[in-house]
């Protein structure tokens, strides 16, 4: 198992790098250094203004080798993926039930 000897005061999660430590505090802080020079809306991480310039770019470098779909993001490119795979990582302990995304999980778990 991975050392994690990287605390947040705030919230107590652990990192095994100092960096990661710092990007997690600015997000618990709400800091948001980053900022879109097309729009000005601002972001805690430098990759999440990169791939906020794409809604205005309308860059979609993410591709399935599938069904040839393109996606701004990686993460959404792993997530249809998983509509040709019938992949269903997220379990509701609650229901018995799957998922193939974690917000499905979470609708299934409230009431």
């Amino acid at each position: 198992m991975e050392e994690k000897p990287y605390r947040c005061d705030t919230c107590g999660k652990s990192f095994s790098r100092s960096t990661y430590l710092t990007k997690h505090i600015c997000s618990d802080a709400g800091e948001k250094p980053h900022h879109c020079d097309i729009c000005g809306k601002s972001f805690s991480r430098s990759g999440h203004v990169i791939n906020h310039k794409r809604t205005h770019t309308g860059e979609k470098p993410y591709h399935c080798d599938i069904c040839g779909k393109s996606f701004t993001d990686s993460s959404y490119l792993t997530q249809h993926n998983r509509i040709h795979t019938g992949e269903k990582p997220y379990h509701c302990d609650i229901c018995g039930k799957s998922f193939s995304q974690t917000h499905n999980l979470t609708e299934s778990q409230t009431p």
